[in-house]
């Protein structure tokens, strides 16, 4: 295995940009990111600030493979992505959808804090009006106790859902789920995320009956070659979904899509068009529902009319410093010591 990167060689190569977004996601209006830049270009640092180190440490891992490793031979060069559309009222849902141009996949933020059962109907029935023939999928990311995962689901299921993303918070109670769902004959698969990315072991949601397929993210997972270890030994479909990354984490996604046995479901690659600006002149976001396979580099235009205000600056640095100790220490299998 190649050496671990020297935090200094790291710390010369980053840059720490805040991009403004079009609408609210995740609760946030900007979202902060570190780019480096190595030998086999760009990559991306950018999980979320409540992420501790060791969590985080996964996502730099991730970072340095893109820019230090690189990506394993595409089988296609071509990837299906879905709309993604936050939870934003329903009157917005045209204008949401129409950043993406032609939409045969879309995913819906559903059980978002603060809002009702009644909202989520009501956006999910605006995708399937502007939409009839799109398949529609909805993410809860946990957001629903089991109770009112089965109501929620036996109503959104009359759009005729494709699967429902983390209804619950826990494998157990996605097999709850998934049961239950089954015994009233609601039509509706289960599609594990975090439940995947958030384990100490990723693989006891595919032991447990848990969920009919996975969800894989790059930056959580450690990586391309870590992600597809994973859906190798799950044995389930999978959806490449991205973590609101620039077109430099796209661009991983897109490694782990164009790398996978099979492809059976559109990608949540197409999140670049939430942002009002990304940090390349040549973004990745989908043309004709699907993004093409191609590199990406970093304008330093952009990287300077984005750079994050000092203090911001220093708090990623720090954390870069911290977590790349981490990641000396427990390297998930990428790099040998430093």
């Amino acid at each position: 295995m190649p050496a671990l990167p020297s935090l200094e060689e790291l710390l010369d190569s980053a840059h720490v940009v805040s991009l403004p977004m079009r609408v609210k996601f995740r609760g946030i209006m900007e979202r902060e990111t570190l780019l480096l830049r190595g030998p086999f270009g760009w990559g991306e640092f950018c999980p979320f600030p409540e992420y501790d180190d060791d969590e985080s440490s996964r996502w730099l891992a991730a970072a340095l493979e893109a820019g230090w490793l690189g990506f394993p031979a595409p089988l296609r060069d071509r990837i299906p992505v879905n709309a993604t559309v936050p939870a934003v009222p329903a009157e917005r849902v045209p204008e949401v959808l129409a950043r993406y141009g032609r939409v045969d996949a879309v995913k819906i933020k559903v059980a978002e804090r603060g809002q009702e059962l009644a909202d989520d109907v009501a956006r999910v029935n605006a995708v399937r009006e502007a939409l009839p023939d799109a398949a529609i999928r909805v993410d809860a990311n946990g957001g629903w106790d089991t109770d009112q995962a089965v109501e929620a689901l036996g109503k959104l299921s009359t759009v005729e859902l494709e699967y429902a993303e983390q209804p619950v918070p826990t494998i157990d109670g996605l097999a709850k789920v998934r049961r239950r769902l089954a015994a009233a004959g609601t039509p509706v698969l289960i599609a594990a995320d975090e439940s995947v990315r958030k384990e100490e072991d990723p693989l006891r949601v595919a032991r447990a009956g848990a969920a009919d397929l996975i969800v894989v993210k790059v930056a959580p997972l450690g990586g391309v070659a870590r992600a597809l270890d994973i859906v190798n030994q799950a044995g389930l479909p999978a959806v490449v979904s991205s973590a609101l990354d620039t077109s430099v984490g796209i661009r991983a996604g897109l490694a782990l899509a164009a790398a996978l046995p099979s492809l059976p479901y559109a990608c949540g690659l197409g999140t670049v068009s939430l942002f009002a600006s990304d940090i390349t002149l040549d973004p990745l976001v989908a043309d004709d529902g699907a993004i093409q396979l191609r590199d990406t580099v970093a304008d330093p235009g952009l990287l300077e009319q984005y750079a994050a205000p000092g203090e911001r600056r220093d708090w990623w640095l720090d954390r870069l410093r911290r977590v790349h100790t981490v990641l000396a220490r427990n390297q998930h299998g990428l790099f040998t010591g430093s």
